[in-house]
């Protein structure tokens, strides 16, 4: 499903109210609430507007547990870390127990952490490791969580974590795999700009390239995929 609007505050204040709907859902089914957070600047407004009423009291923070989807292999005080975003803008102004929350560092190298980080998204979520919700956003060449152009995650299917070294950016990356997102209850991509609109129009109306446009590999069987974006994002879809 797509839904477009006039501009990223009304997108962000969508995107807010799916989380609390289905923070509310999931906590009522299941008795807790497991969110795989994002990063970049798309969750910003969704962050600040979570940790504010009236969306941070319709939240049941101590019952939710926050992963994230990706990251940048650096520590926690580093400004490039997502991880760090979410707590500044979020994290660190609710209710959530602190050890619900499952930062993407720790120590050894970034492959044993990988492999550590699989075992407690098993450890906490069940064999399948299977979400309430997942974050996404996407870049203007079509990437999404760390799953970029023409590297050999895509073609990961056992694993639903990795983490390898980025050439482009000289730096390791880790993040879930694509088999570990389509597992996912409900997925929300943010999407806005408009250098974003020829990767947009590729990956949902292009022809099938996932290598070149991994967001295309989103696609889970038993979840929803539902697309937030602005009209600058969408002026090249069929749809608009």
């Amino acid at each position: 499903m797509i839904k477009i609007f006039p501009n990223t505050a009304e997108l962000s204040q969508a995107a807010a109210q799916v989380f609390t709907q289905t923070a509310r859902q999931a906590v009522q089914e299941n008795g807790r609430f497991a969110v795989a957070l994002t990063g970049g600047s798309s969750p910003r407004q969704l962050y600040q507007l979570l940790a504010q009423a009236p969306y941070r009291e319709q939240v049941p923070w101590e019952q939710t547990l926050v992963f994230w989807g990706d990251e940048r292999w650096v520590p926690l005080s580093d400004e490039r870390s997502n991880a760090r975003m979410a707590f500044q803008t979020l994290l660190d102004q609710v209710p959530v127990p602190q050890d619900q929350i499952f930062p993407m560092w720790g120590e050894g190298s970034p492959d044993q952490f990988a492999h550590v980080y699989e075992k407690t998204l098993r450890k906490q979520l069940g064999p399948a490791a299977r979400f309430d919700l997942v974050l996404l956003g996407m870049g203007d060449d079509g990437h999404t969580a760390s799953l970029f152009p023409r590297t050999a995650v895509l073609q990961e299917r056992e694993r639903l974590v990795q983490a390898y070294f980025l050439e482009a950016q000289n730096m390791h990356r880790i993040t879930l795999t694509a088999p570990c997102l389509n597992q996912a209850r409900k997925i929300v991509f943010m999407t806005f700009g408009e250098k974003k609109a020829p990767a947009l129009y590729e990956v949902l109306e292009g022809e099938r390239n996932s290598a070149q446009y991994p967001a295309q590999l989103i696609q889970p069987e038993r979840g929803e995929v539902l697309w937030l974006v602005d009209e600058a994002a969408a002026n090249k879809l069929s749809s608009t």
